[in-house]
């Protein structure tokens, strides 16, 4: 035993020799220096690279925070690179590793939970804000968009080039393509098209060992993993191939609203039975807010029945009324419109607003907010929406919402295990609850976010379990967390791997280990990479 002891003291002293030059005194410097050697001229590097010290580094991380209630967050990067090629992130991949930094991957900053520009850790940001191109092959029905594009963006080139090409992705049109892609996406032509992630047919990403990869030389393990296993487990994807659909030159909506005194409840409940039924050309979302009575003083409940229907109105009323007559539809609620046209519609735009908005990368409003996803497999109850109302109701919370998603249609034919995204036949649609409020104290924040946990505790008899399923781009830390430093056991990750990915989650982490076994890329949802099983 004491030549055991002795023979470990060179190791102990080979040890801390070690960990003092793997955590250095003064990283970003040190990460800077690794960086320069990897520019041609400092002048090229200032333009991508953003400290504290630089007037930039405040409006490039204020630019994309699309959620207020980390707005004044102290857990800022030492470094923000927006790299205007594949080398730049090559060069902050590798000094990060050499310097002992975590980076974070932003595309268009709608992370619900703030982690493409947030960590608790030394961090590295790399925001892909310029890079941005769309080239559109019409002929081929396909394109190439680089991961800082927002779906403004794509669905502006598309348009471009053609009036009957589209992409079934989100409504939002300052969503970026990296994250959303990633996690899946759905739109409005999800029951028609699938998500988003459905018809990504290849890919660029850049991996923990700096190599520049494309599906066929990744392999067909990690192209399934990126299709739906969420951001910032991977790599650095830099560009996706997307495959376009096809959609007639004139498509219908309608948004017809309803109160608690026109029925909304009994109509809620009627579509949970009607909305994943219908033909796979019509999505009818709905949207329920609470908004001021007609009564004075007095507030109710609102629900906004809001649909894309892939064809003219003459062949959508009998659909309805045959399916949905409680609705009551009439033609003079329908607009008819190109698809792209459709995409203001959604984005909340006037219709004669020119098409350069969608080119805009600012949201019109920018809230506090918390949400949570659930899915629904059989209808609810009248009174358990009664009892969300009574939620509603409550004094002290500013902007309560729910949005229900229909799935059905492409959804059902497409197996849980072809993508990491499980969520497929047996949803009737997905549930997702909201509250945002204005109020910037963190007792506001405390108190909706209390609110919205109540909310989630009270839908648990009434949606999916064992588990109990979330959508990984309604990302929810509630679900739980990573270990910030050191190893997360499977165990440990199982707890919300498996809400955002079912059976898929195991595999996923086997393609994390194979693919990158240090964990580099990793956030407090990110898949765990595991040395052994």
């Amino acid at each position: 035993m004491t030549c055991l002891k002795a023979s470990m003291l060179p190791f102990l002293l080979c040890l801390l020799v070690s960990f003092s030059w793997i955590i250095p005194a003064h990283p970003r410097e040190d990460f800077l220096k690794c960086l320069s050697l990897h520019f041609e001229d400092s002048a090229a590097m200032s333009n991508v690279v953003h400290t504290p010290y630089n007037s930039s580094y405040s409006s490039i991380l204020q630019f994309s925070i699309r959620n207020l209630r980390f707005n004044s967050s102290e857990l800022k990067p030492l470094v923000i690179v927006t790299p205007t090629n594949a080398s730049h992130i090559q060069a902050a991949i590798l000094c990060s590793q050499r310097h002992n930094l975590q980076i974070r991957i932003r595309s268009g900053g709608h992370d619900f939970e703030g982690l493409s520009y947030m960590a608790a850790v030394p961090f590295v940001i790399i925001d892909l804000i310029s890079l941005r191109a769309v080239n559109v092959d019409a002929t081929n029905r396909t394109a190439w968009v680089q991961a800082g594009a927002t779906l403004g963006e794509l669905y502006y080139s598309i348009s471009e080039k053609s009036r009957t090409l589209a992409f079934p992705a989100g409504s939002c049109p300052t969503i970026g393509v990296g994250g959303h892609f990633s996690g899946g996406g759905h739109g409005t032509m999800v029951r028609k098209f699938g998500l988003a992630s459905d018809n990504v047919i290849d890919a660029h990403l850049i991996d923990s060992k700096g190599r520049i990869l494309d599906r066929a030389s990744m392999g067909e393990d990690l192209f399934w993993a990126i299709r739906g296993g969420g951001g910032q487990s991977f790599g650095v994807v830099v560009a996706w191939k997307i495959s376009l659909v096809e959609v007639p030159s004139t498509v219908t909506m309608f948004s017809v609203s309803r109160t608690l005194e026109q029925n909304a409840t009994k109509l809620l409940h009627r579509w949970q039975y009607v909305a994943n039924t219908l033909p796979e050309d019509i999505v009818i979302d709905v949207l329920v807010t609470r908004v001021n009575s007609s009564q004075e003083g007095n507030t109710t409940i609102q629900a906004t029945f809001f649909s894309l229907f892939l064809g003219e109105v003459d062949q959508l009323l009998p659909v309805m009324q045959g399916s949905f007559p409680e609705l009551g539809l009439v033609k003079d609620d329908c607009f008819e419109m190109s698809w792209i046209e459709s995409v203001f519609y959604t984005g909340g735009f006037t219709s004669n607003a020119s098409l350069d908005v969608l080119l805009n990368r600012t949201p019109r409003s920018i809230p506090r907010f918390k949400a949570k996803s659930d899915y629904v497999k059989e209808p609810l109850p009248e009174i358990a929406f009664e009892g969300i109302w009574e939620r509603f109701f409550e004094e002290d919370i500013e902007v309560p919402a729910l949005i229900l998603i229909p799935y059905g249609g492409k959804m059902d034919e497409i197996s849980e295990s072809s993508t990491p995204f499980p969520h497929r036949a047996g949803n009737l649609y997905v549930l997702v609850s909201s509250v945002s409020w204005s109020e910037e104290s963190k007792e506001a924040s405390r108190r909706h976010v209390a609110w919205i946990r109540r909310l989630y505790s009270y839908l648990t008899t009434y949606v999916s379990n064992n588990p109990r399923e979330a959508y990984v781009n309604y990302r929810d830390l509630d679900l739980g967390i990573n270990n910030l430093t050191g190893t997360t056991s499977y165990k440990q990750a199982s707890i919300w791997g498996r809400k955002y990915f079912k059976n898929n989650f195991e595999r996923l982490v086997r393609v994390k280990t194979e693919v990158d076994p240090t964990n580099f890329f990793r956030n407090e949802q990110s898949i765990p990479s595991l040395s052994s099983w």
